[in-house]
């Protein structure tokens, strides 16, 4: 049984349902006026939808936690426009869209595994792990003595995913990436 959350124990993540939805909390403010009760000011994003919205909570409010399931699965391929991920313990297939991918389909690659999420078996949501390695597939040559500059240049990965890395960076280099952020962390 998920949990119940008073709303002035809102946290970022939390998952609650609310008018027949499931909505994750991604800001929350307490706010205190000079006069007047307290109340908790959050903006949530409905994890079917992915609709965004501004919402205040009397803190002693009770919002019903949502049971989010997370299931480790393995990107196996793409056909198309779907994209395959196999259970690891049942080695049952699942086919995904690129909608129900969103952002997280930039970082994965073949046999990498990543956390479904779903509710009520309804897949919403794809997390691949906090960092991930790929290879530099093309970049400009760096040019020697030039690794001090916090400038960047573009580089191509293995994956299609284009960012910035440092001058030092060529080709054929695998690179560490936080996907939380879509940043270049290290040469590996």
């Amino acid at each position: 049984m998920a949990e119940v959350y008073m709303a002035g124990d809102l946290r970022n993540g939390n998952t609650f349902e609310l008018d027949n939805s499931v909505f994750r909390v991604v800001e929350f403010q307490h706010v205190k006026p000079g006069k007047g009760a307290a109340f908790v000011r959050t903006k949530i994003k409905n994890v079917i939808t992915g609709a965004v919205l501004e919402r205040t909570f009397n803190p002693s409010e009770k919002l019903q936690g949502a049971e989010i399931e997370k299931r480790e699965m393995q990107y196996l391929y793409n056909d198309g426009d779907l994209y395959y991920f196999m259970d690891n313990e049942t080695y049952e297939q699942m086919p995904l869209n690129a909608e129900q991918l969103g952002d997280s389909l930039k970082y994965i690659k073949e046999n990498m595994n990543v956390k479904i999420l779903s509710f009520k078996e309804k897949v919403f949501a794809v997390e691949p792990p906090m960092f991930v390695e790929l290879e530099v597939t093309y970049t400009e040559p760096g040019f020697a003595g030039n690794t001090t500059t916090t400038s960047g240049k573009p580089a191509t990965l293995e994956n299609g995913l284009e960012i910035s890395v440092p001058m030092f960076i060529n080709i054929g280099d695998v690179i560490k990436i936080d996907t939380r952020t879509g940043e270049y962390m290290e040469r590996v």
